[in-house]
């Protein structure tokens, strides 16, 4: 089974491998909505937009089924023993190789790569471009739903993929790390979007929106020269060490597979601002 180039595959490199054993390809899509009083994004399984379309072969996977139900924020780490059972009977383990991909501009896909890289799997990889690349290639899908056998899934969790916001609020004073938003320009400013209880950013941070990182007609990401200049023009890359943030840690993920694709690792914070913003103590700074 040939091993996968990197953190992303193409859509070329996919479709001569569709067949191959081994591969399992997710369809890792949620649909978010904003609230009407635009204080949070609601997110709901993608299952339907799957039913309606999907990559042959591909099964739904759903960021939400794979969070800790127990927890009162959206996305929040379960347990390694919980999620190892859950990937498991899902397909992801030992002999496979997953890729995943969605309709969202990578993000809940980059969120599901990072959740299984925090979990130490490697042998994952999102599809550039997603849905909407493959589709834009006139390439085939189906609507069958589908399944993969299940695998066995050994949870290593492994520090510094995740952080919590203790690490994020020690990081404020730490002149060798830098924080990186990866909300819209807005949203970083404190003028618009959802705010999550409250607006404004991390105090230092700097705006670095995940949706800047691709290319807006196919959606897949910048090339690695141009990923770098985003990233420096906003001043992303003058200290050593990275933290990125967003509301929930989904958006923020896309940033951290950018910065992976020019040779820089990142935390995530993983809960963001819907944890950071609704407690009254952490700073928020706007304009």
């Amino acid at each position: 089974m040939a091993a996968l180039p990197g953190p992303l595959v193409a859509t070329d490199w996919l479709a001569r491998r569709l067949d191959e054993p081994g591969l399992r390809i997710f369809d890792c899509t949620l649909v978010s909505r904003a609230a009407p009083d635009g204080s949070d994004l609601i997110a709901e399984s993608g299952r339907t937009a799957y039913a309606a379309g999907h990559l042959p072969g591909a099964a739904h996977l759903d960021v939400l089924a794979l969070s800790d139900p127990g927890q009162p924020w959206r996305y929040a780490l379960p347990t390694p023993e919980r999620f190892a059972v859950l990937a498991g009977a899902a397909g992801i383990g030992r002999g496979v190789r997953a890729v995943l991909y969605c309709r969202n501009h990578h993000m809940w896909a980059a969120r599901m790569w990072n959740t299984l890289r925090h979990f130490g799997f490697d042998d994952a990889a999102v599809l550039d471009g997603g849905w909407a690349k493959w589709t834009s290639e006139g390439r085939a899908t189906e609507t069958a739903a589908r399944s993969h056998p299940p695998a066995e899934f050994a949870a290593r969790p492994r520090a510094g993929v995740f952080v919590d916001k203790a690490a994020v609020a020690a990081a404020l004073d730490d002149p060798a790390v830098r924080l990186v938003n990866a909300l819209s320009p807005e949203q970083h400013a404190g003028t618009g979007g959802v705010h999550y209880g409250r607006a404004g950013r991390l105090p230092g941070s700097v705006n670095v929106p995940a949706r800047a990182l691709t290319d807006p007609e196919t959606q897949a990401y910048l090339p690695p020269e141009r990923l770098r200049r985003v990233f420096e023009a906003a001043g992303a890359l003058d200290r050593p060490r990275t933290i990125v943030y967003c509301g929930g840690g989904v958006a923020a993920s896309s940033d951290a597979l950018a910065l992976r694709l020019i040779g820089r690792d990142a935390a995530v914070y993983g809960l963001s601002l819907q944890e950071w913003a609704r407690d009254p103590a952490m700073p928020l700074v706007r304009g």
